[in-house]
């Protein structure tokens, strides 16, 4: 798939660096928005109770509750990476669906004609299927093309199982790295283009929790190249010296 962007950004993110404080409890994303006056997708389901992924997913959530973000990522002792990919690509797919829903009555075509993370930085759409080519979209029509085409994978059980034996397809992890690529896209768009609303929503310490648990996961696991990474360069190096500090 062709993927179009151009970065030449001289704008600033410092805005962008107000991390949650180290220590703090990472509490449910629903209990931050009222989802009644937004428009999401579908959350994808859980895995069944008693399958890997619901257990990795317990795991996962108990470990994110103490507040320990680099250990919420590394995969636990004997566990299967495909596994661990496959329960965090599922959550961070909900986690993006509610942070965008919180933004649609500002991103709207007319508002966000294309869609962009920041000045420099354009995507086109391609799915090789009703977008054989890439294509110009607004902002909502993108996310909305890129969440819809990420649900129809995850819903797919011969890309995505959840039932006990059932094997993950030899290309999954080369899945996975395409859906994080592009999820990232919106976490750009949201920053460069709606962190203000979102402050005044306030919901910026969620974004910016969310945000740093995907960072860490995404380069724990070299998921994405660093040169997608471009539009929120400062805030990445920021999480990455704070990551290190402790």
């Amino acid at each position: 798939m062709v993927e179009v962007g151009s970065y030449s950004s001289d704008q600033s993110l410092d805005h962008l660096h107000r991390l949650l404080p180290p220590g703090s409890k990472r509490r449910p994303m629903s209990a931050f928005f009222n989802l009644g006056k937004t428009r999401t997708f579908r959350p994808r389901k859980d895995a069944p109770e008693g399958t890997k992924q619901y257990q990795l997913r317990k795991y996962a959530e108990a470990t994110l509750g103490s507040g320990n973000l680099r250990a919420a990522v590394v995969l636990p002792e004997g566990e299967d990476l495909n596994e661990w990919l496959a329960v965090h690509t599922v959550d961070f797919f909900n986690h993006l669906n509610m942070l965008y829903g919180t933004v649609t009555e500002f991103c709207t075509p007319e508002e966000c004609p294309v869609m962009t993370a920041g000045p420099r930085f354009e995507y086109f759409w391609e799915d090789g299927v009703k977008y054989k080519r890439p294509t110009k979209l607004s902002a909502p029509d993108y996310v909305d093309a890129l969440m819809n085409w990420a649900q129809g994978i995850l819903d797919d059980e011969t890309i995505f199982p959840n039932k006990i034996g059932v094997p993950f397809h030899r290309n999954f992890r080369e899945t996975v790295k395409t859906i994080m690529r592009r999820l990232f896209r919106i976490y750009g768009h949201l920053y460069s283009n709606h962190f203000d609303q979102i402050c005044a929503l306030g919901i910026e310490a969620h974004l910016n929790t969310s945000y740093r648990h995907f960072y860490l996961f995404i380069t724990e696991f070299d998921l994405v190249d660093k040169k997608e990474l471009a539009p929120l360069d400062d805030l990445n190096v920021a999480i990455a010296r704070e990551d290190a500090s402790r």
